[in-house]
C-alpha cells in the first residue's frame, strides 16, 4: 500500500469523527463560554445583555453554588476512596484461585451495564421500601431506614450507589494491570520467602501504579460530572443536601432561567475538573515504576 493510499484511509476514518467531535463538543463549548458573558434567560425572544465578567464575579456570593461545590468535593473524595479500594479488592479476588472467577467477574461488572437513571430509580425503591422491610424484620431500624429522607445520610446513599455502579468497571482495569505483572517477579519473591502481604505491598501495588493513574482519573472525572444517578436517586434533596455540580448547573439554566449565569458556572466547573484531574495524573505518573 502506498503512502498516499495510507493517508487516504486515515483521512476517511478520521475526518468524519473529527467533524462530529467539533460539532458536538468544541462548538457548544465555545458557545457556552460566549454566553457566559451575557445576562440571558435562554429564550430567543428576549434580548441578550452583555455583562462582561459580572456572572463570574457573582459566583463568589452565590451560597447555593458554594454549597454545591462543597457537597461535590465531599462526594468525590468519598467516592474516590470507596470505588478504588473495592475495585482493587475485587481485582485481587477474581485473579486468585477461585473456581468461579468468570461468574464473579460478570456479577461484579454487571452494575456498570445499568443506565444511571434506571440505577437511581432501582436504588430509590431499595432505600424507600426494602430498607424499611429489612429494618422491621431484623430490628436494626437505626441502620435500615430511608436514607434519602435524611440530609445527614442522603449523600452517603449517593456514594453507596455510585460505588456499587463503578467498582466493577475499575476492577477490569486493575485486573489488566495485575495480569500485566510478570510471573517471574512473583515467583522470585515466593522463592525468597515473601508472604502474600509482602508481595502485595512491595511488588503488586507499586507495579499497579499505571492502573491507579487511570482509575483515579476516571473516578475523579465521573464523580465530578455525575448527573443521571443524582437526578433519579435524590433529585438534589432533601433540602439541596445532594445537589452536585452538574445538577446544580442544570437547575440554574433550565430551572431558574439564568442561562448566562449557569454557563459561567459550567465554565468554572470545567476548569475545576480539568485542574484536579490533570494534577492527579501528574502526581500519580511520577510514582509509577517499571519492571
Amino acid at each position: 500500500m502506498t503512502n498516499r493510499m495510507t493517508k487516504g484511509w486515515f483521512a476517511l476514518f478520521t475526518i468524519p469523527l473529527l467533524l462530529i467531535f467539533v460539532t458536538v463538543v468544541i462548538i457548544p463549548f465555545l458557545m457556552g463560554i460566549y454566553y457566559s458573558f451575557f445576562d440571558w434567560d435562554g429564550i430567543g425572544a428576549n434580548p441578550m445583555v452583555f455583562v462582561g465578567l459580572d456572572n463570574y464575579l457573582q459566583l463568589f456570593s452565590d451560597t447555593r453554588f458554594m454549597d454545591s461545590a462543597w457537597i461535590t468535593v465531599k462526594f468525590t473524595i468519598l467516592a474516590l476512596i470507596t470505588v478504588n479500594i473495592l475495585g482493587v479488592t475485587f481485582a485481587l479476588l477474581v485473579t486468585s484461585a477461585l473456581k468461579t472467577v468468570n461468574a464473579a467477574r460478570a456479577m461484579l461488572f454487571m452494575p456498570n451495564l445499568i443506565g444511571g437513571l434506571i440505577l437511581g430509580y432501582i436504588w430509590q425503591f431499595i432505600f424507600t421500601d426494602a430498607f424499611k422491610i429489612i429494618g422491621e424484620a431484623t430490628g436494626f431500624e437505626s441502620v435500615f431506614f430511608n436514607w434519602l429522607l435524611n440530609p445527614d445520610y442522603s449523600l452517603y446513599a449517593l456514594v453507596f450507589v455510585f460505588t456499587w455502579q463503578m467498582a466493577g468497571y475499575m476492577m477490569i482495569i486493575y485486573i489488566a494491570g495485575i495480569q500485566g505483572i510478570s510471573n517471574d517477579v512473583i515467583e522470585a519473591s515466593m522463592i525468597d520467602g515473601a508472604s502474600y502481604w509482602q508481595r502485595l505491598r512491595k511488588i503488586i501495588l507499586p507495579l499497579l501504579m499505571p492502573s491507579f493513574t487511570i482509575c483515579l482519573f476516571l473516578t475523579l472525572s465521573f464523580a465530578f460530572k455525575i448527573y443521571d444517578v443524582n437526578l433519579s436517586l435524590t433529585g438534589g434533596g432533601p433540602v439541596n443536601s445532594t445537589e452536585l455540580f452538574a445538577l446544580h448547573i442544570y437547575n440554574e439554566i433550565f430551572g431558574y432561567g439564568n442561562y448566562g449565569f449557569g454557563q459561567a458556572k459550567a465554565v468554572i466547573f470545567f476548569v475545576i475538573v480539568a485542574a484536579v484531574t490533570l494534577t492527579q495524573v501528574y502526581i500519580t505518573k511520577k510514582r509509577e515504576v517499571e519492571m
